[in-house]
Protein backbone atom coordinates (compact mmCIF):
# COMPACT_ATOMS: atom_id res chain seq x y z
CA UNK A 1 0.00 0.00 0.00
CA UNK A 2 1.33 3.49 -0.67
CA UNK A 3 2.08 6.20 1.64
CA UNK A 4 -0.41 8.36 0.77
CA UNK A 5 -3.38 5.65 0.47
CA UNK A 6 -2.26 4.70 4.48
CA UNK A 7 -2.49 8.07 5.42
CA UNK A 8 -5.93 8.97 3.84
CA UNK A 9 -7.63 5.27 4.51
CA UNK A 10 -10.93 6.96 5.59
CA UNK A 11 -10.97 9.73 3.01
CA UNK A 12 -10.50 6.96 0.63
CA UNK A 13 -14.00 4.69 1.54
CA UNK A 14 -16.18 7.99 1.91
CA UNK A 15 -15.11 9.71 -0.91
CA UNK A 16 -17.69 10.71 -3.81
CA UNK A 17 -16.74 12.42 -7.02
CA UNK A 18 -18.74 15.96 -6.90
CA UNK A 19 -20.16 15.36 -10.42
CA UNK A 20 -22.81 13.04 -11.59
CA UNK A 21 -20.97 9.89 -11.93
CA UNK A 22 -22.52 8.34 -15.20
CA UNK A 23 -21.48 11.50 -16.62
CA UNK A 24 -18.15 11.43 -15.83
CA UNK A 25 -18.38 7.45 -17.33
CA UNK A 26 -20.11 8.99 -20.83
CA UNK A 27 -17.36 11.65 -20.77
CA UNK A 28 -14.54 9.42 -20.34
CA UNK A 29 -15.84 7.14 -22.77
CA UNK A 30 -16.33 9.24 -25.54
CA UNK A 31 -12.76 9.57 -25.40
CA UNK A 32 -12.19 6.02 -25.18
CA UNK A 33 -14.77 5.47 -28.13
CA UNK A 34 -12.80 7.86 -30.72
CA UNK A 35 -9.12 6.21 -30.27
CA UNK A 36 -10.95 2.70 -30.65
CA UNK A 37 -12.46 3.65 -33.63
CA UNK A 38 -9.02 5.11 -34.82
CA UNK A 39 -7.13 1.57 -34.68
CA UNK A 40 -9.63 -0.16 -37.39
CA UNK A 41 -11.43 3.32 -39.54
CA UNK A 42 -8.15 3.62 -41.27
CA UNK A 43 -7.87 0.27 -42.64
CA UNK A 44 -10.50 0.65 -45.33
CA UNK A 45 -9.04 4.14 -46.03
CA UNK A 46 -5.20 2.46 -46.93
CA UNK A 47 -6.18 2.41 -50.89
CA UNK A 48 -6.80 5.66 -50.95
CA UNK A 49 -4.07 7.25 -48.81
CA UNK A 50 -1.50 5.34 -51.17
CA UNK A 51 -3.05 7.15 -54.13
CA UNK A 52 -3.42 10.46 -52.52
CA UNK A 53 0.13 10.59 -51.13
CA UNK A 54 2.09 8.31 -54.40
CA UNK A 55 2.91 5.56 -52.23
CA UNK A 56 2.27 1.56 -52.66
CA UNK A 57 -0.47 -0.23 -50.82
CA UNK A 58 2.30 -2.22 -49.17
CA UNK A 59 4.14 1.53 -47.78
CA UNK A 60 1.08 2.89 -46.89
CA UNK A 61 0.33 0.06 -44.57
CA UNK A 62 3.05 1.60 -41.91
CA UNK A 63 0.54 4.12 -41.64
CA UNK A 64 -1.32 1.62 -39.32
CA UNK A 65 1.64 -0.59 -38.14
CA UNK A 66 3.05 3.14 -36.51
CA UNK A 67 -0.47 3.64 -34.71
CA UNK A 68 -0.41 -0.20 -33.25
CA UNK A 69 3.08 -0.43 -32.37
CA UNK A 70 3.06 3.21 -30.26
CA UNK A 71 -0.61 2.12 -29.19
CA UNK A 72 0.82 -1.29 -27.32
CA UNK A 73 3.95 0.13 -25.77
CA UNK A 74 2.03 2.87 -24.28
CA UNK A 75 -0.77 0.62 -23.00
CA UNK A 76 2.08 -0.86 -21.07
CA UNK A 77 3.20 1.85 -19.15
CA UNK A 78 0.05 3.68 -19.06
CA UNK A 79 0.33 2.93 -15.13
CA UNK A 80 3.36 4.38 -14.60
CA UNK A 81 2.43 7.56 -16.37
CA UNK A 82 -0.17 8.50 -14.94
CA UNK A 83 1.73 8.19 -11.78
CA UNK A 84 4.25 10.58 -12.87
CA UNK A 85 1.77 12.97 -14.41
CA UNK A 86 -1.33 12.73 -12.66
CA UNK A 87 -4.30 11.05 -13.41
CA UNK A 88 -6.50 13.36 -14.42
CA UNK A 89 -3.76 15.41 -16.19
CA UNK A 90 -2.11 12.92 -17.86
CA UNK A 91 -5.74 11.92 -19.43
CA UNK A 92 -5.98 15.53 -20.20
CA UNK A 93 -3.04 15.71 -21.98
CA UNK A 94 -3.44 12.65 -24.05
CA UNK A 95 -6.63 13.41 -25.00
CA UNK A 96 -5.87 17.17 -26.16
CA UNK A 97 -2.37 15.65 -28.05
CA UNK A 98 -4.62 13.07 -29.32
CA UNK A 99 -6.82 15.05 -30.76
CA UNK A 100 -3.56 17.65 -32.53
CA UNK A 101 -2.16 14.92 -33.81
CA UNK A 102 -5.54 13.81 -35.70
CA UNK A 103 -5.13 16.90 -37.09
CA UNK A 104 -2.07 16.97 -38.22
CA UNK A 105 -2.63 13.50 -39.83
CA UNK A 106 -5.36 14.84 -41.71
CA UNK A 107 -2.86 18.01 -43.37
CA UNK A 108 -0.15 14.87 -43.93
CA UNK A 109 1.31 16.22 -47.11
CA UNK A 110 3.46 13.09 -47.45
CA UNK A 111 3.76 9.54 -46.21
CA UNK A 112 6.55 9.67 -44.35
CA UNK A 113 4.60 12.38 -42.20
CA UNK A 114 1.56 10.49 -42.11
CA UNK A 115 3.65 7.56 -40.55
CA UNK A 116 5.35 10.01 -38.06
CA UNK A 117 1.95 11.57 -37.07
CA UNK A 118 0.30 8.23 -36.86
CA UNK A 119 3.11 7.41 -34.50
CA UNK A 120 2.28 10.18 -32.22
CA UNK A 121 -1.13 9.65 -32.26
CA UNK A 122 -0.99 6.09 -30.92
CA UNK A 123 1.64 7.28 -28.40
CA UNK A 124 -1.42 9.51 -27.24
CA UNK A 125 -3.87 7.86 -27.77
CA UNK A 126 -2.55 4.86 -25.97
CA UNK A 127 -3.22 6.16 -22.82
CA UNK A 128 -6.77 6.21 -22.74
CA UNK A 129 -8.72 3.27 -22.54
CA UNK A 130 -6.68 2.23 -19.67
CA UNK A 131 -7.20 5.67 -17.45
CA UNK A 132 -10.88 5.69 -18.84
CA UNK A 133 -11.03 2.37 -17.24
CA UNK A 134 -9.76 3.29 -13.94
CA UNK A 135 -11.38 6.51 -13.68
CA UNK A 136 -14.29 4.50 -13.63
CA UNK A 137 -12.70 1.79 -11.13
CA UNK A 138 -12.73 5.24 -8.64
CA UNK A 139 -15.54 6.69 -9.52
CA UNK A 140 -18.36 4.27 -9.37
CA UNK A 141 -18.92 1.77 -5.91
CA UNK A 142 -18.37 -2.00 -6.37
CA UNK A 143 -21.96 -2.50 -6.63
CA UNK A 144 -22.63 -0.42 -9.17
CA UNK A 145 -19.64 -0.68 -11.48
CA UNK A 146 -20.75 -3.64 -13.49
CA UNK A 147 -23.35 -1.13 -15.29
CA UNK A 148 -20.91 1.30 -15.57
CA UNK A 149 -18.73 -0.87 -17.70
CA UNK A 150 -21.25 -1.50 -19.66
CA UNK A 151 -20.91 1.90 -20.86
CA UNK A 152 -17.33 1.32 -21.12
CA UNK A 153 -18.34 -1.72 -23.10
CA UNK A 154 -19.78 0.48 -25.82
CA UNK A 155 -16.51 1.66 -26.94
CA UNK A 156 -14.88 -1.16 -27.14
CA UNK A 157 -17.26 -3.78 -28.79
CA UNK A 158 -18.76 -1.03 -31.27
CA UNK A 159 -15.94 0.91 -32.36
CA UNK A 160 -14.25 -1.69 -34.41
CA UNK A 161 -17.76 -2.65 -35.54
CA UNK A 162 -18.10 0.96 -36.70
CA UNK A 163 -15.20 1.85 -37.99
CA UNK A 164 -14.91 0.39 -40.96
CA UNK A 165 -18.23 1.15 -42.15
CA UNK A 166 -17.68 4.83 -41.01
CA UNK A 167 -14.51 5.01 -42.50
CA UNK A 168 -15.48 3.63 -45.84
CA UNK A 169 -18.19 5.87 -46.32
CA UNK A 170 -16.37 9.06 -45.07
CA UNK A 171 -13.85 7.85 -47.56
CA UNK A 172 -15.90 7.63 -50.15
CA UNK A 173 -17.97 10.91 -49.92
CA UNK A 174 -16.15 13.26 -48.85
CA UNK A 175 -11.63 11.98 -48.31
CA UNK A 176 -9.99 9.90 -46.16
CA UNK A 177 -8.56 13.32 -44.64
CA UNK A 178 -11.52 13.85 -42.58
CA UNK A 179 -11.20 10.67 -40.89
CA UNK A 180 -8.98 11.93 -38.39
CA UNK A 181 -10.60 15.68 -38.85
CA UNK A 182 -13.12 13.80 -37.34
CA UNK A 183 -12.00 13.45 -33.86
CA UNK A 184 -10.94 17.69 -33.78
CA UNK A 185 -14.99 18.43 -32.77
CA UNK A 186 -15.02 15.19 -30.44
CA UNK A 187 -11.55 16.07 -29.34
CA UNK A 188 -12.00 19.26 -27.76
CA UNK A 189 -15.42 18.43 -26.10
CA UNK A 190 -14.08 15.62 -24.08
CA UNK A 191 -11.14 17.80 -22.79
CA UNK A 192 -13.74 20.58 -21.64
CA UNK A 193 -15.72 17.87 -20.23
CA UNK A 194 -13.32 15.72 -18.76
CA UNK A 195 -11.55 19.21 -16.90
CA UNK A 196 -14.50 20.08 -15.57
CA UNK A 197 -16.40 17.04 -14.40
CA UNK A 198 -13.63 14.68 -13.56
CA UNK A 199 -11.41 15.09 -10.43
CA UNK A 200 -8.87 12.30 -8.83
CA UNK A 201 -9.81 10.76 -5.79
CA UNK A 202 -7.43 11.00 -2.93
CA UNK A 203 -5.32 8.34 -2.99
CA UNK A 204 -4.58 9.06 -6.55
CA UNK A 205 -3.81 12.56 -5.91
CA UNK A 206 -1.62 12.16 -2.73
CA UNK A 207 0.36 9.06 -5.01
CA UNK A 208 4.15 9.34 -5.53
CA UNK A 209 5.24 9.36 -8.58
CA UNK A 210 7.43 6.34 -9.43
CA UNK A 211 11.23 6.23 -10.38
CA UNK A 212 11.70 5.87 -14.02
CA UNK A 213 12.68 2.55 -14.96
CA UNK A 214 14.67 2.69 -17.65
CA UNK A 215 16.20 -0.49 -18.40
CA UNK A 216 12.13 -1.93 -18.02
CA UNK A 217 11.03 0.91 -20.28
CA UNK A 218 13.11 -0.42 -23.22
CA UNK A 219 12.90 -3.59 -23.05
CA UNK A 220 9.26 -3.45 -22.89
CA UNK A 221 9.31 -0.61 -26.20
CA UNK A 222 11.72 -3.56 -28.48
CA UNK A 223 9.81 -6.55 -26.57
CA UNK A 224 5.80 -5.19 -27.76
CA UNK A 225 6.89 -2.69 -30.72
CA UNK A 226 8.63 -5.38 -32.52
CA UNK A 227 6.05 -8.03 -31.49
CA UNK A 228 3.25 -5.62 -33.23
CA UNK A 229 5.37 -5.19 -36.18
CA UNK A 230 5.61 -8.65 -36.84
CA UNK A 231 1.78 -9.06 -36.03
CA UNK A 232 0.67 -6.64 -38.71
CA UNK A 233 3.21 -6.82 -41.59
CA UNK A 234 3.65 -10.80 -40.73
CA UNK A 235 1.26 -11.45 -43.70
CA UNK A 236 2.21 -9.04 -46.23
CA UNK A 237 6.21 -10.09 -45.75
CA UNK A 238 5.41 -13.52 -46.24
CA UNK A 239 5.89 -14.50 -42.35
CA UNK A 240 8.64 -16.71 -41.33
CA UNK A 241 10.08 -16.79 -45.30
CA UNK A 242 11.06 -12.80 -44.44
CA UNK A 243 14.52 -12.32 -42.78
CA UNK A 244 12.73 -8.98 -41.27
CA UNK A 245 10.26 -10.86 -39.75
CA UNK A 246 12.41 -13.14 -38.33
CA UNK A 247 14.28 -10.80 -36.90
CA UNK A 248 10.73 -8.95 -35.24
CA UNK A 249 10.38 -12.29 -34.22
CA UNK A 250 13.52 -12.42 -32.11
CA UNK A 251 13.69 -9.38 -30.89
CA UNK A 252 10.00 -9.80 -29.66
CA UNK A 253 11.02 -12.95 -27.86
CA UNK A 254 14.16 -11.83 -26.10
CA UNK A 255 12.30 -8.04 -25.18
CA UNK A 256 9.63 -9.62 -23.34
CA UNK A 257 11.05 -12.38 -21.67
CA UNK A 258 13.66 -9.91 -20.49
CA UNK A 259 11.18 -7.61 -19.55
CA UNK A 260 9.41 -9.80 -17.59
CA UNK A 261 12.57 -10.92 -15.65
CA UNK A 262 13.44 -7.73 -15.17
CA UNK A 263 10.15 -6.47 -13.73
CA UNK A 264 10.20 -9.18 -11.59
CA UNK A 265 13.24 -8.02 -9.58
CA UNK A 266 13.11 -4.36 -10.23
CA UNK A 267 13.16 -2.53 -6.70
CA UNK A 268 11.31 0.30 -8.83
CA UNK A 269 9.44 -1.50 -12.04
CA UNK A 270 7.72 0.83 -14.22
CA UNK A 271 4.98 -1.98 -14.45
CA UNK A 272 4.35 -3.70 -11.36
CA UNK A 273 3.46 -7.71 -12.21
CA UNK A 274 2.28 -7.90 -8.86
CA UNK A 275 -1.09 -7.02 -9.85
CA UNK A 276 -1.14 -10.98 -11.11
CA UNK A 277 -0.73 -11.91 -7.65
CA UNK A 278 -4.53 -11.70 -7.93
CA UNK A 279 -6.19 -15.06 -9.21
CA UNK A 280 -9.09 -12.84 -10.54
CA UNK A 281 -7.46 -10.17 -12.28
CA UNK A 282 -4.62 -13.33 -13.86
CA UNK A 283 -7.95 -14.91 -14.67
CA UNK A 284 -9.42 -11.86 -16.27
CA UNK A 285 -6.64 -11.06 -18.86
CA UNK A 286 -6.39 -14.57 -20.16
CA UNK A 287 -9.98 -13.90 -20.40
CA UNK A 288 -10.07 -10.53 -22.19
CA UNK A 289 -7.15 -11.39 -24.37
CA UNK A 290 -9.05 -14.13 -25.69
CA UNK A 291 -12.49 -12.26 -26.11
CA UNK A 292 -9.97 -9.73 -27.75
CA UNK A 293 -8.39 -11.74 -30.01
CA UNK A 294 -12.23 -13.33 -30.97
CA UNK A 295 -13.57 -10.00 -31.80
CA UNK A 296 -11.33 -8.45 -33.58
CA UNK A 297 -10.71 -11.83 -35.77
CA UNK A 298 -14.33 -12.05 -36.33
CA UNK A 299 -14.78 -8.45 -37.47
CA UNK A 300 -12.15 -8.67 -40.07
CA UNK A 301 -13.11 -12.26 -41.06
CA UNK A 302 -16.63 -11.53 -41.98
CA UNK A 303 -16.75 -8.55 -44.26
CA UNK A 304 -13.13 -9.31 -45.64
CA UNK A 305 -15.37 -12.86 -46.77
CA UNK A 306 -18.45 -10.83 -47.85
CA UNK A 307 -16.21 -8.10 -49.83
CA UNK A 308 -13.65 -10.39 -51.23
CA UNK A 309 -15.33 -13.58 -51.68
CA UNK A 310 -19.20 -12.79 -51.94
CA UNK A 311 -18.26 -9.53 -53.84
CA UNK A 312 -20.48 -7.22 -51.24
CA UNK A 313 -19.49 -3.40 -51.44
CA UNK A 314 -17.66 -1.90 -48.54
CA UNK A 315 -21.10 -0.57 -47.32
CA UNK A 316 -22.74 -3.87 -47.85
CA UNK A 317 -20.32 -5.44 -45.82
CA UNK A 318 -20.35 -2.94 -43.05
CA UNK A 319 -24.13 -3.77 -42.99
CA UNK A 320 -23.27 -6.82 -42.02
CA UNK A 321 -21.40 -6.10 -38.88
CA UNK A 322 -24.26 -3.30 -37.54
CA UNK A 323 -27.33 -5.28 -36.60
CA UNK A 324 -24.54 -7.13 -34.23
CA UNK A 325 -23.25 -3.78 -32.50
CA UNK A 326 -27.03 -3.01 -31.88
CA UNK A 327 -27.54 -6.50 -29.93
CA UNK A 328 -24.33 -5.55 -27.72
CA UNK A 329 -26.32 -2.17 -26.65
CA UNK A 330 -29.32 -3.40 -26.42
CA UNK A 331 -27.82 -6.76 -24.21
CA UNK A 332 -25.34 -5.02 -21.97
CA UNK A 333 -28.70 -3.21 -19.66
CA UNK A 334 -29.88 -7.31 -19.40
CA UNK A 335 -26.59 -8.32 -18.63
CA UNK A 336 -26.48 -5.97 -15.80
CA UNK A 337 -29.59 -7.28 -14.07
CA UNK A 338 -28.40 -10.93 -14.75
CA UNK A 339 -25.16 -10.13 -12.53
CA UNK A 340 -27.72 -8.93 -9.98
CA UNK A 341 -29.29 -12.37 -9.86
CA UNK A 342 -26.38 -15.38 -10.84
CA UNK A 343 -22.44 -15.42 -9.85
CA UNK A 344 -20.36 -13.60 -12.51
CA UNK A 345 -18.18 -16.02 -13.44
CA UNK A 346 -20.83 -17.97 -14.70
CA UNK A 347 -22.21 -15.01 -16.44
CA UNK A 348 -18.59 -15.32 -18.47
CA UNK A 349 -19.23 -19.44 -18.93
CA UNK A 350 -22.67 -18.81 -20.50
CA UNK A 351 -20.93 -15.82 -22.92
CA UNK A 352 -18.10 -18.01 -23.81
CA UNK A 353 -20.29 -20.90 -24.47
CA UNK A 354 -22.96 -19.07 -26.72
CA UNK A 355 -19.64 -17.53 -28.22
CA UNK A 356 -18.19 -21.06 -29.00
CA UNK A 357 -21.51 -22.41 -30.68
CA UNK A 358 -22.02 -19.10 -32.61
CA UNK A 359 -18.46 -19.23 -34.22
CA UNK A 360 -19.11 -23.34 -35.02
CA UNK A 361 -22.35 -22.52 -36.52
CA UNK A 362 -20.33 -20.03 -38.71
CA UNK A 363 -18.00 -23.36 -39.84
CA UNK A 364 -21.13 -24.19 -41.56
CA UNK A 365 -20.51 -21.34 -45.17
CA UNK A 366 -21.49 -21.83 -47.43
CA UNK A 367 -20.55 -20.05 -51.27
CA UNK A 368 -24.51 -19.48 -51.43
CA UNK A 369 -24.80 -17.61 -48.19
CA UNK A 370 -27.26 -15.18 -47.91
CA UNK A 371 -27.24 -11.62 -46.10
CA UNK A 372 -29.93 -12.53 -43.76
CA UNK A 373 -27.56 -15.75 -42.74
CA UNK A 374 -24.62 -13.62 -42.26
CA UNK A 375 -26.67 -10.87 -40.53
CA UNK A 376 -27.78 -13.65 -37.83
CA UNK A 377 -24.34 -15.61 -37.80
CA UNK A 378 -22.92 -12.24 -36.55
CA UNK A 379 -25.59 -11.07 -34.41
CA UNK A 380 -24.94 -14.63 -32.56
CA UNK A 381 -21.04 -13.86 -32.12
CA UNK A 382 -21.75 -10.37 -30.82
CA UNK A 383 -24.61 -11.11 -28.51
CA UNK A 384 -21.84 -13.24 -26.71
CA UNK A 385 -19.85 -10.51 -26.44
CA UNK A 386 -21.63 -8.49 -24.49
CA UNK A 387 -21.84 -11.56 -21.64
CA UNK A 388 -17.55 -11.11 -21.45
CA UNK A 389 -17.01 -7.31 -21.98
CA UNK A 390 -18.61 -6.29 -18.38
CA UNK A 391 -18.19 -8.83 -16.56
CA UNK A 392 -14.80 -9.46 -16.90
CA UNK A 393 -13.83 -5.94 -16.86
CA UNK A 394 -15.85 -6.21 -13.45
CA UNK A 395 -14.52 -9.64 -11.82
CA UNK A 396 -11.06 -8.72 -12.75
CA UNK A 397 -10.66 -5.62 -10.83
CA UNK A 398 -13.13 -6.36 -7.67
CA UNK A 399 -10.10 -7.60 -5.55
CA UNK A 400 -7.22 -6.03 -6.46
CA UNK A 401 -6.06 -3.28 -4.10
CA UNK A 402 -7.05 0.51 -5.23
CA UNK A 403 -2.77 1.12 -5.60
CA UNK A 404 -2.62 -1.42 -8.15
CA UNK A 405 -5.51 -0.22 -10.35
CA UNK A 406 -3.44 1.94 -12.38
CA UNK A 407 -1.07 -0.70 -13.52
CA UNK A 408 -4.26 -3.62 -13.59
CA UNK A 409 -5.99 -1.24 -16.14
CA UNK A 410 -3.10 -0.83 -18.27
CA UNK A 411 -1.97 -4.81 -18.28
CA UNK A 412 -5.72 -5.39 -19.03
CA UNK A 413 -6.03 -3.25 -21.70
CA UNK A 414 -2.55 -4.41 -23.30
CA UNK A 415 -3.88 -7.97 -23.18
CA UNK A 416 -6.97 -7.03 -24.86
CA UNK A 417 -5.28 -5.27 -28.13
CA UNK A 418 -2.22 -7.43 -28.13
CA UNK A 419 -4.15 -10.47 -28.26
CA UNK A 420 -6.73 -8.90 -30.67
CA UNK A 421 -3.81 -7.72 -33.36
CA UNK A 422 -2.18 -11.44 -32.61
CA UNK A 423 -5.74 -12.80 -33.47
CA UNK A 424 -6.55 -10.80 -36.68
CA UNK A 425 -3.15 -11.94 -37.88
CA UNK A 426 -2.99 -15.46 -37.15
CA UNK A 427 -6.67 -15.66 -38.74
CA UNK A 428 -5.80 -13.80 -42.30
CA UNK A 429 -3.03 -15.64 -42.58
CA UNK A 430 -5.00 -19.18 -41.64
CA UNK A 431 -7.23 -18.02 -44.46
CA UNK A 432 -4.71 -17.82 -46.99
CA UNK A 433 -2.86 -21.27 -45.71
CA UNK A 434 -6.17 -23.36 -45.67
CA UNK A 435 -7.21 -21.68 -48.97
CA UNK A 436 -3.82 -23.17 -50.49
CA UNK A 437 -4.61 -26.91 -49.10
CA UNK A 438 -8.07 -26.84 -50.09
CA UNK A 439 -6.88 -26.02 -53.59
CA UNK A 440 -4.54 -28.85 -53.56
CA UNK A 441 -7.55 -30.87 -52.54
CA UNK A 442 -10.18 -30.20 -54.88
CA UNK A 443 -8.05 -29.60 -58.20
CA UNK A 444 -7.63 -33.49 -58.00
CA UNK A 445 -10.91 -33.78 -59.29
CA UNK A 446 -11.05 -30.50 -61.67
CA UNK A 447 -9.87 -32.53 -64.73
CA UNK A 448 -11.51 -34.34 -67.40
CA UNK A 449 -11.58 -37.93 -66.59
CA UNK A 450 -13.56 -36.99 -63.41
CA UNK A 451 -17.25 -36.86 -64.72
CA UNK A 452 -18.55 -34.52 -62.85
CA UNK A 453 -16.16 -31.73 -63.43
CA UNK A 454 -16.42 -32.73 -67.24
CA UNK A 455 -20.41 -32.26 -67.03
CA UNK A 456 -19.66 -28.75 -65.54
CA UNK A 457 -17.50 -27.72 -68.21
CA UNK A 458 -20.11 -28.82 -70.69
CA UNK A 459 -22.74 -27.28 -69.24
CA UNK A 460 -21.36 -23.49 -68.96
CA UNK A 461 -20.21 -24.19 -72.12
CA UNK A 462 -23.58 -24.66 -73.70
CA UNK A 463 -24.71 -21.62 -71.88
CA UNK A 464 -21.94 -20.00 -73.37
CA UNK A 465 -22.51 -20.92 -77.11
CA UNK A 466 -26.05 -19.80 -76.58
CA UNK A 467 -25.16 -15.93 -76.42
CA UNK A 468 -22.81 -16.63 -78.92
CA UNK A 469 -19.67 -17.48 -77.95
CA UNK A 470 -18.16 -20.35 -80.28
CA UNK A 471 -15.32 -22.94 -80.87
CA UNK A 472 -12.84 -22.61 -78.08
CA UNK A 473 -13.53 -19.14 -76.72
CA UNK A 474 -16.09 -20.75 -75.28
CA UNK A 475 -15.01 -23.67 -73.92
CA UNK A 476 -11.34 -21.73 -72.26
CA UNK A 477 -14.28 -19.52 -70.61
CA UNK A 478 -16.49 -22.34 -69.27
CA UNK A 479 -13.29 -24.07 -67.78
CA UNK A 480 -12.49 -20.23 -66.34
CA UNK A 481 -15.98 -20.28 -64.88
CA UNK A 482 -15.23 -23.56 -63.01
CA UNK A 483 -11.94 -23.05 -61.64
CA UNK A 484 -13.80 -20.23 -60.46
CA UNK A 485 -15.88 -22.29 -58.34
CA UNK A 486 -13.67 -24.13 -57.43
CA UNK A 487 -11.61 -20.95 -56.28
CA UNK A 488 -14.50 -19.73 -54.21
CA UNK A 489 -15.39 -23.07 -52.89
CA UNK A 490 -12.15 -23.30 -51.78
CA UNK A 491 -11.70 -20.04 -49.59
CA UNK A 492 -15.40 -20.97 -48.32
CA UNK A 493 -13.79 -23.73 -46.78
CA UNK A 494 -11.08 -22.03 -45.52
CA UNK A 495 -13.26 -19.38 -43.69
CA UNK A 496 -15.45 -22.46 -42.13
CA UNK A 497 -11.87 -23.76 -40.49
CA UNK A 498 -10.94 -20.50 -39.34
CA UNK A 499 -14.32 -20.15 -37.94
CA UNK A 500 -13.98 -24.04 -36.28
CA UNK A 501 -10.30 -23.22 -34.70
CA UNK A 502 -12.05 -19.90 -33.22
CA UNK A 503 -14.96 -21.96 -31.61
CA UNK A 504 -12.14 -24.05 -30.22
CA UNK A 505 -10.32 -21.24 -28.84
CA UNK A 506 -13.92 -20.35 -27.19
CA UNK A 507 -14.58 -23.44 -25.73
CA UNK A 508 -11.12 -23.94 -24.03
CA UNK A 509 -11.46 -20.40 -22.45
CA UNK A 510 -14.64 -21.82 -20.85
CA UNK A 511 -12.32 -23.49 -17.72
CA UNK A 512 -10.37 -20.29 -16.56
CA UNK A 513 -14.11 -18.49 -15.88
CA UNK A 514 -13.54 -20.89 -12.23
CA UNK A 515 -10.64 -19.92 -11.23
CA UNK A 516 -12.60 -17.08 -10.62
CA UNK A 517 -14.15 -16.00 -6.87
CA UNK A 518 -17.25 -17.26 -6.47
CA UNK A 519 -18.34 -13.80 -4.82
CA UNK A 520 -22.24 -12.93 -4.37
CA UNK A 521 -24.78 -11.85 -7.54
CA UNK A 522 -23.69 -8.15 -7.74
CA UNK A 523 -20.23 -8.42 -6.56
CA UNK A 524 -18.14 -10.52 -8.79
CA UNK A 525 -15.80 -12.03 -6.21
CA UNK A 526 -15.79 -12.03 -2.13
CA UNK A 527 -15.16 -8.85 0.53
CA UNK A 528 -15.29 -6.56 -2.34
CA UNK A 529 -12.74 -3.63 -2.69
CA UNK A 530 -8.98 -3.98 0.02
Amino acid sequence: MSSAEATLPAAGAAWKPRSNPWLIAIVVTIAAFMEVLDTTIVNVALPHIAGSLSSSSDEATWALTSYLVANGIVLTISGWLSDLFGRKRYFLICIAMFTFTSFLCGIAGSLPQLIVFRLAQGFFGGGLQPTQQAIILDTFPPEKRGAAFGVAAIAIVVAPVLGPTLGGYITDQVSWRWIFFLNVPVGLVAVFFVSVLVQDPPWVANVKPRRVDYIGLILIIIGLGCLQIMMDRGEDAGWFDSKFIQLMALLAFVGILSAIGWLLIAPHPIVRLSVFKDRNFAAGCVMIGATGALLYASAVLIPQLAQQTLNYTATWAGLVLSPGGVAVILLIPVIGRLMNMIQTRYVIAIGFTVMGFALYYASGLAPNIDFRTLVIMRVFQSAALAFLFVPISTITYQTLSRELRGDGAALFSMFRNVFGSIGISLATAEVTQRTQVHQTYLSQWATPSHQPYQDLVNTYEQALRAVGKVGTVANDMAIGHVYQQFRTQAVVLAYCDVFFYCSIVAFITIPFCFLLSPGKPGEGGPGGMH
